[in-house]
């Protein structure tokens, strides 16, 4: 039997709780993982001085693949964000965001299935900005008055847009071949090239040459506003999404929303040399650490994909199909979960692990 060593970042706040139900479950699949326990963010600055201690990057590099529960995204100085850093670092340009309606789970809409690929690295989050009162934003705004041949207020802060050929291309194929090895049979390319017609307009054209390479899979594109209308009023009508960094963010949110909320909203963080990391897209609720309170539905789900991304597809699956049996039933499920919020029989994270964890059995059985 194949010995997994993955990297696990326990992350802070209710971090360190969700992990640690997370890998219960995942170990009761019967896949055999060896963690290699590491501190980044908050954690590590308190033990090292620094977000990003380097044993925690060698680790990575070395297992490629990792588990990471939520840390803090405001440290004051230094990285803006953690979760970007780490992003940058290892090139993670795959931003993988399923979002699935689970019987159980109260939601606004109807059955949705979707997936939406976010591009991670470029476009207005690639952290380009000049802020008022500096010489780097007179320097630059002079230049772009001369070269657009306009006038810009001097009260402007400015940030870079930019999406390159290369971004583009890579992001799509990714949307394309998650497609073809997971069974979907549509990719839309969500854009605003009606306005922004060379950045927007570059990721479009890239889009539609990729699709060339890829007739099984039916191609299509949407506004980026209007697919917004589009998936609150027929989300059925859409597979695979495909979008530039910021729209993704926006998107991924909107539709992690139709199906029940961050709280059952998996992520992986994928890139070209093979390292991905797999999280909750919530954040790390510090007010509820050591409480044993909070849902640790979103991350479990990012184990069950992850045990797909190492080759263990069938253990994926059912750790899945037991934790969507266990918010079925709703009966062993964390506050969030109830239909009423302060209903007295909700379980804590431990005993959510524990009825994920029986209905593997049952299913092993």
């Amino acid at each position: 039997m194949t010995v997994h060593t993955l990297t696990l970042i326990p992350g802070d706040g209710t971090g360190p709780e969700i992990v640690e139900a997370t890998i219960r479950a995942i170990e009761a699949t019967g896949v055999q993982i060896t963690w290699d326990r590491q501190e980044i963010g908050v954690p590590a600055i308190e033990k090292f001085g620094t977000p990003f201690p380097q044993a925690a990057l060698d680790s990575i590099k070395r297992n490629k693949v990792g588990l990471k529960g939520p840390l803090t995204t405001e440290l004051g100085k230094g990285f803006r964000s953690v979760n970007v850093a780490l992003r940058k670092e290892f090139d993670l340009y795959a931003n993988l965001r399923p979002a699935k309606t689970y019987p159980g789970v109260r939601t606004p809409m109807g059955n949705i299935d979707l997936v939406i690929v976010r591009e991670n690295i470029e476009d207005l989050y690639a952290g380009i900005e000049f802020d008022l009162g500096t010489p780097e934003l007179a320097e630059v705004r002079a230049v772009i008055e001369k070269a657009a041949k306009t006038k810009m207020r001097e009260d402007a802060a400015i940030s870079i847009k930019y999406i390159s050929e290369m971004g583009s291309r890579r992001i799509v194929k990714f949307a394309f071949e998650y497609a073809v090895a997971n069974g979907r049979t549509k990719v839309t390319a969500v854009h605003k090239a009606n306005v922004m017609k060379f950045t927007d307009g570059l990721f479009l054209r890239i889009a539609g040459e990729v699709a060339k390479d890829y007739p099984a899979i039916e191609f299509e594109d949407r506004i980026v506003d209007n697919m917004c209308m589009q998936l609150v009023q027929k989300p059925e009508l859409y597979d695979v999404l495909v979008l530039p960094n910021l729209y993704g963010d926006i998107v991924s949110d909107l539709v992690a929303g139709l199906v029940g909320g961050l709280g059952v909203a998996p992520g992986a963080n994928i890139g070209e040399n093979g390292v991905a990391v797999f999280e909750a897209i919530h954040g790390s609720a510090p007010k509820y650490a050591g409480q044993n309170k909070v849902n640790p539905m979103a991350l479990m789900l990012a184990g069950a994909l992850m045990l797909r991304h190492i080759g263990e597809r069938a253990a994926g699956d059912r750790l899945e199909q037991a934790i969507a049996a266990v918010v079925a039933i709703g009966k062993d499920v964390t506050y969030d979960l109830k239909p009423e919020r302060d209903d007295p029989t909700a379980v804590g994270t431990k005993e959510f692990a524990d009825a994920v964890i029986k209905q593997l059995a049952a299913i092993h059985a």
